[in-house]
């Protein structure tokens, strides 16, 4: 599959990038979705509020080339309708309201609206790959961008469009393998390297993070991350086995877990002002 993008700038200077320099990555998954409605402006400003820097979405394409915020294939979740974004002109698509009257927001408009914001994009169709370079392209934004989610060879695609400046986690094959060998005790085979290793602390009931994976996921030089955790008590387990970041809808929750370990704040680029444990 061709992408094609516009020759524009790379990052801007000085632009914030993604990575920490110190305690572990607190990321608002869908923005914070325990906070307001998912993927929503209302709830990325929650969370950035409450201090955190790292931001998760969701990237979907509309029929013109737009690069809408969106987790679903169709709309029927969060409104009853049975339309699927690549469906939907970026008009129609606007036109939808959202629980609390919110309408699917762009791209473009989280970077502009917290340009100290690091995002954890989730690639949710591979047709998203151009609008995706071109929204981050525009607000030379590349540097503060992990990708994610979807298949290896999708991130690849979108790593070798955008450019090296973007970081990528491991894709859907190479999680799954990962994860069998940590289960096993044996040394995966056929995962393709990257710098950020995004497992679910379970599939359903089923278990899927094992201890073992930590030293495994460091070894490969990549940093791991659990998703989606929301009760303090599996916060605090994950962080005392050495993971390197949370990913949750609660981020008011992983705040007060990270200030009562005297970790908060410390690999976000802009650290508010602590608060009492």
């Amino acid at each position: 599959m061709q992408h094609v993008v516009d020759a524009t700038p790379g990052p801007a200077p000085g632009a914030p990038g993604y990575g920490r320099t110190g305690g572990p990555y607190a990321v608002a998954h869908r923005g914070g979705a325990g906070l307001a409605v998912e993927n929503t402006l209302e709830a990325f400003a929650r969370s950035h509020a409450l201090g955190l820097r790292y931001l998760e979405t969701d990237v979907r394409a509309t029929t013109d080339g737009v690069c809408a915020l969106f987790h679903d294939s169709t709309l029927r979740r969060l409104t009853g309708s049975s339309a699927r974004i690549r469906d939907l002109s970026w008009a129609q698509l606007r036109a939808e309201r959202l629980p609390g009257d919110h309408r699917v927001p762009r791209l473009e408009e989280l970077l502009d609206a917290f340009p100290d914001g690091r995002l954890m994009i989730d690639l949710k169709d591979p047709r998203a790959i151009g609008p995706l370079a071109r929204a981050l392209r525009r607000s030379r934004a590349q540097a503060r961008v992990c990708l994610a989610g979807g298949a290896d060879r999708w991130l690849a695609d979108a790593r070798a469009v955008i450019g090296s400046d973007v970081r990528t986690a491991m894709g859907w094959e190479s999680l799954a393998r990962l994860a069998a060998a940590a289960r096993l005790g044996m040394r995966p085979r056929g995962v393709v390297p990257a710098q950020f290793v995004h497992l679910p602390l379970r599939l359903s009931v089923v278990p899927v993070f094992v201890e073992r994976l930590v030293t495994m996921v460091h070894d490969l030089g990549a940093e791991l991350l659990i998703w989606t955790v929301d009760d303090p008590g599996s916060m605090h387990r994950l962080l005392d086995l050495g993971v390197d970041g949370v990913i949750t809808d609660r981020p008011d929750l992983l705040r007060e877990v990270l200030v009562s370990r005297g970790a908060w704040g410390s690999s976000e680029p802009s650290p508010p002002d602590r608060v009492a444990a």
